[in-house]
């Protein structure tokens, strides 16, 4: 039976302990947060877990394996290697942490202690998710050339780290997962409603060369909901939106990119879309509970996380490129 202890009960505590609590194999021993009144809900909601204001409490507890971080992201990488340094195996909500030094020092860490280190990046569990790599690695719709994802929501959820490190990193958890090269470049715009405060809005472009671009879009003032994703390839497009209740994933078999003789670009002129169109069947299941098990499964095999410390280090460089180019209004920030 691995023990588990989740640090932070506010937002995404309690769903991380429902989670961990609903996959086998698995007990959660300890809840810490400093705030009695998010303990009391706790204690409510699962009577037997042991409760601490102290986060240490919870770390240094020899009955737990696992410790799982859901508080502020300025807390996540101090909070995380201390939990790694005592022996722990860690999952730390995204982001990873809040700079990329604490991130690299966090990966050395894990990898010295060999303790398993994971990110929450959630959406990379779906089975949509999942659906779209195995499409692209099978080579259905060729290379790569465009992945453009539109993110908004209808609240300032965490309006102290703004939207790029909020919304916009699980469009790039998601593309690290699904393109097996780095971009060589990010490029940043965005708005903020308060002046000196982080951006409401932003568009964030990923620079991979000649071949290949990635678009972001986050905010969180639309007056709608999106969760919509386009990934053109040489010779077929898959449009991904999570808001489909029954066809998130849909396949275009034909590109402008294989238009080459005069009907097909004449046809491509005049027709909304042409080539067949498929919808795979995909998988039903929380995305969360799915993410909780297979951290189970590396801290019992010792297997390598779909999102580990590394993939969480690849996308806090990219948040703080794309930071440093808001700053200087969209110009481009090389990456090493």
């Amino acid at each position: 039976m691995i023990g588990v202890g989740v640090i932070g009960y506010g937002y995404w505590g309690p769903n991380l302990v429902r989670s961990f609590a609903s996959t086998p194999g698995v007990e959660v021993r300890a809840v810490a947060d400093r705030r009695p009144e998010r303990l009391a809900v706790a204690h409510t909601a699962y009577p037997e877990v042991r409760l601490a204001e102290d986060a240490r409490d919870l770390i240094e507890d020899p009955a737990i394996d696992a410790v799982v971080i859901a508080t502020s992201a300025s807390s996540h990488g101090e909070l995380a290697l201390a939990g790694v340094e005592a022996g722990k195996h860690v999952l730390v909500e995204k982001p990873l942490a809040e700079t990329s030094d604490d991130a690299a020092r966090l990966v050395e860490a894990a990898a010295r202690r060999q303790r398993a280190l994971m990110v929450d990046h959630t959406f990379v569990y779906t089975s949509a998710v999942q659906e779209i790599r195995e499409i692209v690695a099978s080579g259905a719709v060729g290379g790569i050339l465009l992945h453009d994802a539109v993110r908004t929501s209808l609240h300032r959820f965490h309006p102290e780290t703004g939207v790029l490190w909020d919304l916009a990193v699980h469009d790039l958890a998601i593309i690290d997962h699904l393109v097996a090269d780095a971009p060589a470049a990010v490029s940043a715009t965005g708005l903020s409603i308060e002046p000196g405060a982080p951006p409401d809005i932003v568009h964030v472009t990923l620079l991979f060369g000649e071949r290949r671009i990635a678009h972001v879009q986050a905010n969180w003032l639309s007056a709608v909901k999106l969760r919509r994703t386009v990934i053109g390839g040489e010779c077929g497009t898959i449009v991904y939106d999570d808001l489909d209740p029954l066809e998130k994933v849909k396949v275009y078999e034909c590109s402008p990119a294989l238009a080459r003789d005069a009907a097909s670009i004449e046809a491509l002129r005049v027709d909304f879309r042409a080539g067949r169109m498929w919808a795979p069947r995909l998988q039903v299941g929380e995305a969360l509970r799915v993410m909780a098990a297979h951290f189970i499964e590396c801290v019992e095999t010792g297997c390598r996380p779909r999102t580990d410390g590394e993939s969480g280090l690849r996308v806090v460089r990219w948040l703080e490129a794309a930071q440093l180019s808001l700053s200087r209004r969209g110009e481009p920030v090389r990456l090493s």
